[in-house]
């Protein structure tokens, strides 16, 4: 295989310059969301004698262009990448091929470094005398934030001597076969020809035989490693698949290894114990194997028993010891009574749990239990949008689409009893709570939202959950609102995840959202990069379309039209304009109208309801169509709401009002930096946004840059053809590689600006408002 398709970074080192003493080689695959932590880690360090080297493992989402960003900022950065996938033993080998420090450390793309761990190792490494593996130690990371150090930990007690043999030590074979809790000497490695295999375990062969060669181990009684525990995905352990096979050519390489050189052939007993362990492991986990092929893995590691045993070999005590000896006589049927017994005893220990559950099926609706013992309605699809608030968002954009592709299934709205008066007529109903809303939640094959559906909502086997969501996130949002109290407001985050594990789909509008979805709800869902729905409109409408939206809200023709349209603050209970937009009026044209659209947290009466003056401030919080809004309006001004990343779609000109950005970003928490990321002109007092908004500054060429440069990240797939692609994948079923492909930005034309109507035949003109 040729690994390099291209490479890039700055200078890096190279033969010739003063060598590193530490080489971190990062392989990535599907890891967008998490390995800018992972380098944040690396760099952040204040030991800084190193280089990075990460390879993109041919990785089909955005983790890619995530390290070229991260090696155009430092040079100590170097991305390889793959033309074709390797896998993680393939990839490290491109890495330590490119390696030119003193030590090899190897740490995963989605595990971080502990502050100072760079600095301790470098010092244990002077004081041990550069011996040829330094182990140590690491601690699991997991959701809810707890951390637990390795379970032993205890082995890694820094004792004279300081430098050993295994032999001194053997018991440091029991700790976790892995690469990423040990420094290498790159000399030592060389000189030996250590390098990964193919496939899953591969770790075994590279940990074992190094460590049972080396002449030199030193150890660090520090955790220096934070070894993410994802909840969902991420691991090979919790994958069944037939690879878990791999773990037998892997053990085979080991045995090789101890054939061909007589030096370490004490080893093979400890050898044949790791084997032997390992493969039972894989065994009596139900996780790993599928259920057909479980009897032939038992048969082949039987097999191996037998033929690698080594001579007056003594078993474990007790049950451990038992196991061996049923997998040594190749009786699948008794190893697999045995796990019977098992399971018996920990049921028992169970059955408290069993009870409480019992008592909260117990609680449920009798109405809503009956119906879900009926067959679940494979034609019925059950929408709702904001907390069942409205017809609205990218739910909405999906029913439209669903009546033109599939109009035999049926569509119901679930909405709050004081909404429904507000829903578009035609639209069927089920009121919030009613017997008709549990009647057809418990029975639709599919369920859209653009939030989450009431807990009390049950995942039925054969139902398709579909989360849309409604914005791009520019604010922290679930698992990561942990460290802002302030805006979680004590949100119980198991409870949100177990929401989230309902979902079969999540849709993004961007790579962008993709990595963080991910990250921040951890479940077993599929991202469809589609697009957003709500989007579509924004592509595919005419100048007619603009027109008529300029109409219903009254704005003459050669009318400016600057929709304001803020977000909402935890800490305000009611939405009050930050700008005094009276004084802003005066500085502006008389042609000049600004919309103001209050955030639909806020429940009316509000103070935009008295801001109409003169026509020229106009309240449009009720407006039912927020994509209409952004058809009408010649500009955006807006501060940390996700209209900017739909509005951006239109190539309309962006001005972002931060005052209190610094006070948000503490409290709120934010995925990048808006004040010098923005699609446009930033004003943080009202004095600069009159004057970008008087001197023409909101809409110049610089603003113009700015917004390109934010287009190209966050308009990604919004192409107009969003829920067309959400349709055919999840209600007619179809692949995803049978949709139609993104159209590149450069190719798209989004809908005309009302100057550019104004250049088309026009209908009647306006009377000005």
């Amino acid at each position: 295989m040729v690994f390099m398709q291209r490479e890039r970074g700055g200078p890096g080192y190279h033969p010739g310059t003063r060598t590193p003493r530490l080489s971190l080689v990062v392989p990535a695959y599907k890891v967008q969301g998490y390995v800018g932590e992972c380098l944040d880690s690396v760099l952040g360090q204040d030991f800084t004698d190193f280089e990075v080297i990460c390879v993109d493992d041919c990785s089909p989402d955005g983790s890619g262009g995530v390290l070229d960003r991260y090696a155009a900022r430092d040079p100590r950065v170097r991305v390889v990448h793959l033309e074709e996938n390797a896998g993680l033993g393939g990839a490290r080998n491109a890495g330590v091929a490119r390696a030119v420090g003193d030590y090899l450390l190897f740490l995963d793309s989605d595990d971080t470094l502990t502050p100072g761990a760079l600095a301790a190792v470098a010092r244990r490494l002077d004081a041990t005398g550069d011996p040829d593996v330094l182990i140590y130690d690491y601690a699991r990371t997991y959701w809810d934030g707890r951390v637990q150090r390795n379970l032993l930990h205890g082995m890694l007690e820094e004792t004279a001597p300081s430098a050993f043999a295994l032999d001194e030590r053997p018991r440091l074979l029991d700790l976790l076969q892995v690469v990423w809790n040990k420094a290498y000497r790159r000399e030592y490695i060389q000189r030996h020809g250590f390098a990964f295999p193919a496939g899953y375990y591969e770790d075994a062969p590279w940990t074992f035989c190094s460590l049972i060669t080396a002449e030199r181990i030193a150890v660090l009684d520090r955790v220096c490693v934070y070894y993410r525990q994802r909840r969902e995905g991420g691991n090979i352990l919790r994958t069944v698949s037939r690879r878990h096979f791999d773990v037998f050519s892997q053990y085979e390489r080991i045995f090789t290894y101890l054939d061909d050189h007589p030096a370490v052939e004490k080893w093979r007993p400890a050898m044949f114990r790791k084997m032997v362990d390992q493969y039972l492991t894989i065994i009596d986990n139900p996780g790993r194997l599928p259920k057909n092929s479980r009897r032939e893995f038992f048969a082949h590691a039987s097999h191996d028993y037998r033929l690698r045993r080594p001579a007056g070999f003594v078993r474990p005590a007790a049950g451990r010891g038992y196991k061996y000896a049923l997998l040594g006589l190749g009786s699948y049927v008794a190893l697999a009574g045995a796990k019977t017994v098992g399971k018996v005893r920990r049921s028992v220990r169970r059955y408290g749990r069993r009870q409480v559950l019992r008592a909260k099926r117990s609680a449920m609706s009798i109405y809503y239990a009956a119906h879900l013992r009926l067959p679940v309605d494979e034609n019925l699809a059950v929408f709702s949008a904001y907390w069942s608030r409205s017809y609205a968002c990218n739910p909405a954009a999906i029913d439209a689409e669903l009546t033109r592709r599939a109009p035999h299934v049926r569509r119901v709205w679930a909405v709050r009893a004081d909404e429904a008066r507000r829903m578009p007529d035609g639209v069927d109903v089920v009121l919030l709570g009613s017997h008709a809303y549990w009647a057809a939640v418990a029975r639709a094959k599919y369920l859209v939202n653009n939030v989450n559906f009431p807990d009390a909502v049950v995942k039925r086997k054969g139902s398709v959950h579909l989360q849309t969501h409604h914005g791009t996130p520019l604010k922290t949002m679930g698992l990561d609102q942990r460290n802002f109290p302030a805006s979680h407001r004590g949100t119980d985050f198991a409870a949100l995840l177990a929401r989230c594990d309902r979902w079969d789909y999540s849709v993004s509008a961007n790579g962008f959202s993709t990595a963080v979805w991910g990250r921040v709800y951890p479940c077993a869902y599929t991202h469809l990069e589609t697009g957003y729905p709500r989007n579509d409109v924004l592509l595919n409408a005419t100048a007619e379309d603009v027109r008529q939206a300029r109409r219903s809200l009254g704005l003459a023709d050669g009318t400016t039209a600057l929709l304001y349209a803020p977000t909402h603050r935890e800490h305000e209970v009611e939405f009050t304009p930050r700008l005094d937009l009276e004084q802003l009026m005066e500085g502006l044209d008389p042609d000049t109208v600004i919309l103001v659209r209050g955030h639909y947290f806020y429940e009316p009466p509000s103070a935009t309801s008295r801001l109409r003056t003169g026509g020229r401030i106009v309240d449009v919080s009720a407006h039912p169509g927020m994509e209409q809004l952004y058809l009408a309006a010649d500009g955006l001004i807006t501060d940390y709401s996700s209209s900017m990343f739909d509005y951006a779609n239109l190539d309309r000109p962006i001005v972002i009002y931060a005052d209190d950005w610094d006070i948000y970003r503490a409290v709120r928490g934010t995925y990048f930096d808006l004040l010098n990321e923005a699609p446009g002109p930033v004003a943080t007092t009202q004095q600069q946004l009159s004057d970008i908004l008087r001197t023409g500054a909101w809409r110049d060429d610089a603003a113009a840059e700015a917004r390109a440069v934010f287009r190209a990240r966050f308009c990604e797939y919004d192409d107009g053809r969003a829920a067309e692609r959400v349709v055919r994948r999840v209600f007619l079923g179809e692949d995803a590689a049978s949709l139609p492909p993104i159209t590149p930005l450069a190719e798209r034309t989004p809908a005309p600006s009302p100057s550019q109507v104004l250049e088309s035949p026009a209908l009647e003109p306006l009377e000005r408002v």
